[in-house]
């Protein structure tokens, strides 16, 4: 390492920038021979830090991989280290990409590098070579699905190794650094909450737009009860004079340097708004800043707090200036506070919403602007180029096209030009065929006027040149899903949010501080902007203190979603022995973070049960025992209700064996909910197995396609009637599902009838003995009698509910305590009882389990071990095969029509029997990590496998498919089927099945994608 500080000052020539204080501390860390870990805002120039360690590789002759989350990442960083370096000294690997995989700098994802862990020798005695690997957006170990890869990484990377973590501004970095060093030795922990380009946020409400922050102010964060009395400031108090002077002329109100921005002065009314007659559109004019406005500062959101977070905001007097609300410090624009009580005023119900004497009259509608208004907006105060989140990806599209119609042209003739040189260069792979229903030509359109969508629905491809064009200059507005703050380099000098909710797959969710903060992290190009503007649309019910909570907010915790699989098992079991891996998963971040809570829960428990037995001593009665007497009622109860339980078990397990008798064509009543009404049954799912039970899919009445479950049924369903389901019957197809909904409304059956029969029967409470005996003893007890009795029951009440939940705490700290070892125990069990391990053996089906990376893993093996795919063709085991890597979206569970002849089908179902005895297999072991098989891309899979045209498939597929879902799932597929390809006996068909299956899928925008 004596040449790494020679190495340090050679990187620092090299850039045209200097170092920050955070950058240079990391930089100084590693040169050292540190590992470090740097948690930084978007955009604030961490990934110098990971280039350093490329550096350092090349110049001391060893290697260094650097790992990102996802593909595209990948291909980005793979980019910018060729242009640097070289392609003779940067590699790149990917799940379909090799490239030079040995040269000194290697991009890869994550689990290509977890995978190569795994392959080799322990101790890693095939990377001694290797001395630094750089892991981008490490936060990603929060991730649910994928997040354990960065553990596993972490934990089994050779001891010479040194580690550079970068990660987003996460609020327990500490706590995530100190892991770290238990498992990698000595690493420095830099935290900085610095933006090199200040951030400064806003709200468009009512063709005004708004500063939400007026100036930075003393004072700390508040309860949300406090922060009410902000929404209820009278208007006299925000009429007083004085309130929001105008700062004075020539405070701060130079003209910066950034490209791009607003002319001429930034005039202010009197209230901090920024009036519509100052501005006017100069694109190449730098922008202009008033003081007071009330920026983030040069922080990634400020102190913790904030009215959503647990912070509030606070109303304080202050002389003629009247009430302000503020959040963690900062006051908050009163005009936006003035807006919102004004708009709860006008709605039904909200206070002073009266018309009598001295009430408020109408009040007019609150303006909101189309997007089309909303990007002339942005252009005429000179902020764009802009990212509009619209968290839809029809709402995306949608943008575009509304843009296109109003006429809006962002770029001139010569940047057309160059944007259509981009894009014929980048497209002409694709096959021309395959171009219309891409949507190349209104995708080409929006762009040549420099406007884009960027959604996970669009072709790889596209998205690829959109954020080219858009790094470019060239496209000046992009709307796009959340999808785009996930690492990829596209900063903006503005963002704009649309709402602050969004649909997670179930219902609408707020956005996260994390959220918010990750997304409008993309403000603010440094080295080109001055500032960063992120802008909220006004939307009905927006709440400004909340939204100054989110603003003001660092509370984005790394969670670890760390858990034993089953191919980790077996690795780690074949690798170490269960032994030496049972202590490796301790060393663990999940059992890092629970071990700390188990300290602090058990000082809980401690202090509880001191109290307790204090309450207790105090609890007496000269009657009698009244701890005794509150014992007997507390059995009474109990008894009551497990008499109860008893019931409702007995109740369910009827509903449920009701539902598993049920058929294809069998006409049900669904007796409550949105769901109610006459329903036929298109998928019986009688071979369910679990707790929730068979859950049948139907078509209602009014034509939808939904899966119903127990809860949908509080009586046994019985069949009223019956009508004929077509073979063909395709549940996407609204024509299909028109004509079998006119058979059901035509169907002889009482629509308005109870949805089947229940027995009335005797309460079992009636005639239990012992339920009896309790009474009686209760009554017979002499504190029954006394007059303090109620007295003591509640002190005794209090004493048991304290004794209850310290009871619960314990079960935690029991429950924490080696959590990801039991857990690995079941798993080892389960797979002794499958017949993968034999103690610490890894058997032959253990092996071939052992090279399988998937969330099926298991199932695939058992696939494999009992031959199920053995005789079909390859366009049926790529259909096969289809069901262990799509996964729906949102409620799409409609049952396709299966292609493919018989022997097909038999596969799929002997498929969905088999994860039916998984499934049995894990409940008994008390583990959930497979999901049944999912049939809806079937269709897809099998056509495209026998070469029929993109258009056709897509439409056909019964799925709302566009081209990037169908790509992905491609990608996918492919990948699986190359596991099973290498993993099947040489001498298996299934080997040769699969490889031919693979041959038949890479064709046309397959090929391409793949390619690329």
């Amino acid at each position: 390492m004596s040449s790494t500080p020679e190495a340090l000052v050679e990187f620092a020539a090299s850039l045209p920038f200097g170092f920050d204080p955070f950058q240079l501390e990391a930089l100084s860390a590693l040169a050292a021979g540190e590992g470090v870990l740097v948690a930084a805002p978007t955009g604030a120039g961490k990934t110098v830090v990971g280039e350093f360690a490329a550096h350092l590789a090349l110049s001391t002759g060893t290697r260094c991989f650097y790992t990102t989350p996802i593909k595209a990442l990948s291909n980005q960083k793979y980019t910018d280290l060729v242009a640097r370096y070289g392609a003779d000294k940067v590699g790149l690997l990917t799940g379909d990409t090799v490239r030079n995989g040995f040269a000194p700098v290697v991009v890869m994802t994550t689990e290509v590098l977890r995978n190569m862990l795994y392959a080799g020798p322990v101790g890693g005695g095939d990377l001694a070579d290797l001395a630094y690997v750089v892991m981008d957006e490490v936060h990603y170990l929060a991730d649910r699905q994928r997040g354990a890869v960065w553990e596993e990484v972490i934990i089994h990377l050779p001891a010479h190794v040194r580690l550079v973590s970068l990660s987003a501004t996460v609020s327990n970095a500490e706590e995530f650094g100190e892991w770290l060093v238990t498992v990698r030795g000595h690493t420095r922990v830099i935290v900085s909450d610095h933006r090199p380009v200040p951030l400064w946020q806003h709200v468009l409400a009512d063709r005004t737009l708004h500063d939400l922050f007026l100036e930075d102010a003393p004072g700390e964060p508040v309860s949300s009860g406090e922060a009410a009395i902000a929404r209820a400031v009278s208007e006299q108090d925000f009429a007083r004079p004085g309130w929001g002077s105008p700062p004075a002329v020539g405070s701060a109100d130079a003209a910066s340097t950034g490209a791009g921005g607003r002319s001429g002065e930034r005039r202010r009314d009197g209230r901090g708004r920024v009036t519509d007659e100052a501005r006017t559109w100069s694109p190449s004019v730098p922008a202009a800043r008033a003081s007071g406005n009330g920026a983030g500062g040069n922080s990634a959101g400020g102190s913790a707090g904030g009215a959503r977070a647990g912070g509030g905001g606070r109303a304080n007097g202050g002389g003629s200036r009247g009430a302000t609300a503020t959040v963690a410090g900062r006051v908050v624009n009163p005009d936006l506070v003035r807006l919102s009580r004004d708009e709860s005023r006008a709605m039904p119900g909200g206070y002073g919403n009266g018309r009598g004497r001295g009430g408020p009259g109408p009040r007019r509608r609150m303006w909101v602007p189309g997007r089309p208004e909303v990007v002339e907006r942005l252009g005429r105060d000179g902020l764009l180029p802009a990212i509009v989140f619209v968290f839809s990806r029809a709402g995306c599209d949608d943008a575009v096209t509304s843009c296109v119609r109003a006429g809006l042209r962002l770029v001139g003739p010569a940047e057309q030009q160059r944007i259509r040189t981009i894009v014929r260069e980048r497209t002409a792979g694709i096959p021309e065929a395959d171009l219309g229903v891409l949507g190349y030509w209104a995708w080409v359109e929006g762009l040549e006027r420099g406007i884009a969508s960027h959604h996970a629905g669009m072709l790889p491809t596209f998205k690829e040149i959109v954020e080219e064009l858009f790094v470019q200059g060239l496209v000046r507005v992009v709307f796009a899903t959340e999808t785009l703050a996930l690492g990829i380099n596209m900063p903006a000098r503005t963002v704009v949010l649309e709402r602050l909710t969004k649909f997670n797959g179930e219902s609408r969710v707020d956005i996260t501080p994390g959220e918010y903060t990750q997304l409008t992290g993309r403000a603010g190009r440094r080295g080109i902007d001055v500032e960063g503007h992120a802008v909220v649309l006004w939307q009905s019910g927006l709440d400004p203190l909340a939204l100054a909570g989110l603003a003001s907010t660092r509370t984005y915790p790394l969670r670890s979603s760390f858990r034993p699989s089953y191919n980790m098992a077996v690795n780690l079991v074949g690798r170490l022995g269960a032994d030496r891996a049972r202590a490796v998963l301790e060393s663990s971040f999940a059992q890092f973070q629970a071990d700390r809570d188990v300290v602090g829960l058990a000082r809980v428990v401690r202090r509880n049960t001191e109290a307790i037995d204090e309450m207790r001593a105090q609890l007496s009665c000269d009657r009698g025992d009244a701890a005794e007497y509150d014992r007997i009622r507390r059995d009474i109860r109990e008894r009551e209700a497990a008499l109860s339980r008893e019931g409702s078990a007995r109740r369910r397990a009827e509903s449920a064996a009701a539902l598993g008798r049920l058929r294809t064509g069998d006409i049900v009543r669904v007796p409550a909910g949105r769901r109610s009404g006459l329903a036929v049954v298109l998928d019986a799912d009688a071979n369910a197995v679990g707790a929730e039970g068979p859950r049948p899919v139907v078509l209602t009445a009014d034509k939808q396609v939904r899966r119903l479950s127990l809860v949908d049924f509080p009586v046994a369903v019985e069949p009223i009637g019956r009508v004929r389901v077509p073979r063909s019957f395709n549940p996407r197809s609204p024509q299909s599902r028109r004509d079998l909904a006119s058979s059901l409304r035509a169907a002889d059956v009482d629509p308005d009838g109870p949805p089947g029969r229940r027995a009335r029967a005797r309460s079992a409470a009636a005639d239990d003995a012992e339920l009896a005996r309790l009474r009686r003893t209760l009554r017979a007890h002499p504190v029954h009698d006394c007059p303090r009795r109620e007295e003591h029951l509640r002190s005794a009440e209090q004493a048991n509910r304290l004794a209850k939940e310290t009871a619960a705490i314990s079960r935690k700290v029991e429950g924490r305590t080696n959590t990801v070892a039991k857990t690995f125990d079941r798993v080892r069990a389960a797979l002794a009882e499958l017949g993968y391990l034999d103690g610490d053996t890894v058997t032959d089906a253990g092996r071939v389990l052992a090279r399988i990376y998937s969330e099926q893993d298991l199932l695939v093996a058992e696939c494999l071990r009992a031959g199920i795919w053995a005789e079909l063709t390859p366009p049926a085991l790529a259909a096969a095969v289809s069901t262990l890597v799509f996964e729906p979206r949102g409620d799409d569970v409609g049952v396709p029509a299966l292609p493919g002849g018989a022997a097909l089908r038999d596969c799929l179902d002997e498929m969905s029997r088999l994860a039916a005895r998984l499934a049995a297999t894990e409940q008994g072991h008390r583990l959930s990590f497979l999901r049944p098989p999912e049939l809806g891309f079937v269709p897809a899979a099998h056509d495209w496998a026998v070469g029929r045209p993109l258009e056709r498939v897509l439409t056909d597929s019964g799925l709302e498919l566009t081209a990037g879902d169908f790509v992905r799932w491609m990608r996918q597929l492919l990948d699986l089927l190359d596991q099973i390809a290498k993993v099947a006996p040489d001498d298996s068909g299934v080997r040769r099945t699969a490889r031919s299956a693979m041959d038949a899928l890479r064709r046309g925008i397959i090929a391409y994608a793949t390619s690329v």
